[in-house]
């Protein structure tokens, strides 16, 4: 049988859910200053991080594709950016 959560536990999820775009474009925003630091395998491994970042802040998948190819962290910064702008 499942708890009722707390007037506190509730308050918590309820602002999680109310700043979660503005949560993954931070997570987004780290994950490109790795990608500026990584080579090899290890580049590879962020851009696997970077793909369900961009899709959950809504790019679509051909455009996200296209960034992957790029494989540049300074057009990154700029898709960062971009949302930055929108909020």
């Amino acid at each position: 049988m499942a708890k009722k959560q707390s007037s506190h536990q509730q308050r918590i999820i309820r602002d999680y859910y109310k700043n979660r775009e503005a949560i993954s474009l931070q997570k987004l925003s780290e994950l490109v200053t790795e990608l500026y630091l990584a080579e090899g395998k290890k580049r590879a491994a962020v851009w696997e991080r970077i793909v369900p970042a961009l899709k959950h802040l809504g790019l679509k998948d051909d455009r996200i594709e296209h960034l992957r190819q790029q494989d540049d962290a300074a057009v990154m910064a700029k898709v960062v950016e971009e949302f930055m702008a929108k909020e």
